[in-house]
C-alpha cells in the first residue's frame, strides 16, 4: 500500500525543516568586503549553519586566486559562529545537495541587483524544486559597496579602509601596485 499524500507532504516538510537550518552563502568574493561579512553575520543568526561558498568560476578572472579568498574570508569572519567556508565548482544547486542544505543566500544591495538575483533565484528553481532563495540585505551603510568598485578605487589611489577589513585593504593594494608595475 503507498503512502498518502498527506504522509507524503508531512515527510517533505520534515526534511525541508531540517535541511534548512543549513544555507548556502555563495559570491565570488574577490575581494570580501563588510557588506559580504554584514550578509554572512544576519545569515548567520537565522541559520544553524551557514556555508560560505568561494565560487572557483574558471570563467571569471579574479583578482585573488581561490586559495587567498578563502584565506581573507576566515580570517575576516573567525569571530563569527556558526559558519564555514568551502569552495565549489560547477553549479550551486549540486553543491547545496551534496552539502544537505536546501536554501541559498543572496545578498541584494541595490534595487539593480534584484532583476538579476530574481532570474537566478528561478533559474534555481527550476532546476532543483527543493531549493530557495533567501535574498538578505545588508546594513545601509554597506548597500552600495561592491568588490569590482573597490578594486578599481584602490587601484585609483583610494584608501578602502573602511569598506574591507585591514588585511584585505592591505593585500588589495599590493596586489594592484604589482599589476601596475607591471603595466597589467
Amino acid at each position: 500500500m503507498s503512502a498518502s499524500p498527506l504522509r507524503c507532504e508531512v515527510a517533505r516538510l520534515r526534511r525541508t525543516r531540517r535541511a534548512s537550518r543549513r544555507a548556502i552563502y555563495p559570491g565570488s568574493f574577490d575581494p570580501v568586503t563588510y557588506g559580504h561579512i554584514d550578509v554572512i553575520e544576519r545569515a548567520a543568526h537565522v541559520f544553524d549553519e551557514v556555508i560560505v561558498a568561494v565560487a572557483n568560476n574558471i570563467q571569471k578572472k579574479p583578482l585573488f586566486d581561490t586559495r587567498e579568498r578563502v584565506a581573507m574570508l576566515l580570517e575576516s569572519t573567525k569571530s563569527i559562529k556558526g559558519i564555514r567556508i568551502d569552495v565549489f565548482d560547477g553549479l550551486v544547486i549540486d553543491f547545496a545537495h551534496k552539502n544537505n542544505a536546501n536554501v541559498l543566500i543572496r545578498g541584494l544591495r541595490m534595487v539593480s541587483d534584484f532583476e538579476y538575483e530574481f532570474q537566478m533565484a528561478l533559474t534555481n528553481r527550476r532546476l532543483a524544486e527543493d531549493i530557495e532563495t533567501v535574498f538578505l540585505m545588508p546594513s545601509e551603510g554597506y548597500s552600495f559597496l561592491s568588490s569590482t568598485l573597490i578594486k578599481e578605487a584602490v587601484s585609483l589611489g583610494a584608501d578602502v579602509s573602511s569598506f574591507v577589513p585591514e588585511d584585505v585593504a592591505k593585500r588589495l593594494k599590493k596586489r594592484l601596485s604589482s599589476r601596475r608595475r607591471q603595466g597589467a
